[in-house]
């Protein structure tokens, strides 16, 4: 089934939560609707990256499955959606604030700060995404790949700081698996005990 899956499909797929949020953006009635689609845009986000993310550790944990495989083959799709998502949640937040002043007085806040810095991330990852950027930059382009790394940290703080950390408990239910399939990755290639080796 995830073979034969059409990468048009998978984009299908993966903007379905942002037409939806369009659509209730479109359709509100009421003043507040940009701000409460700030929340859904920035989730979906977050989730994607995860998803993107999870590839590689999930390969190693389940050998063989077809899932992690195709998920590894798809992963960019999963990043590059989530780069729009974050886009999406940016345009939303300064439209949502509505004056330059706001935007530059927010600054300063930890929760803001490092959302943009996340932001910040993302673009060069979304933009040199294509395989014609893969072959020009060679192993550059992974070492621009671990930027990802960073990106998630930053986007952890961000969303847990929120509401003076009221977004803890749903940022540590989406990152904790990240986090622990990472430790493991880790663990496996380089702390585990070799044969062998004394």
């Amino acid at each position: 089934m995830f073979s034969r899956l059409s990468p048009y499909w998978l984009w299908a797929l993966l903007a379905l939560p942002g037409l939806g949020i369009t659509m209730s953006v479109i359709n509100a009635t009421d003043a507040k609707a940009v701000h409460e689609a700030l929340h859904p845009t920035g989730e979906f986000a977050a989730r994607f990256m995860i998803i993107a993310m999870l590839a590689s550790p999930l390969a190693l944990v389940l050998k063989g499955w077809r899932g992690p495989r195709w998920l590894k083959k798809n992963r960019r799709y999963f990043g590059v959606a989530a780069f729009f998502y974050a886009l999406a949640h940016t345009v939303l937040y300064l439209i949502d604030l509505g004056a330059v002043q706001a935007v530059i007085a927010d600054l300063p806040k930890l929760y803001i700060w490092t959302g943009w810095i996340a932001f910040l991330i993302f673009v060069p990852l979304a933009v040199t995404s294509s395989d014609y950027f893969v072959r020009k930059l060679g192993r550059n382009w992974k070492t621009l790949q671990r930027t990802t790394y960073a990106a998630a940290v930053l986007t952890l703080l961000h969303w847990a700081a929120l509401h003076d950390w009221g977004g803890l408990l749903p940022a540590l239910i989406h990152f904790v698996p990240l986090a622990l399939l990472e430790a493991y990755r880790v663990w496996y290639w380089y702390l585990r005990p070799r044969p062998g080796i004394a």
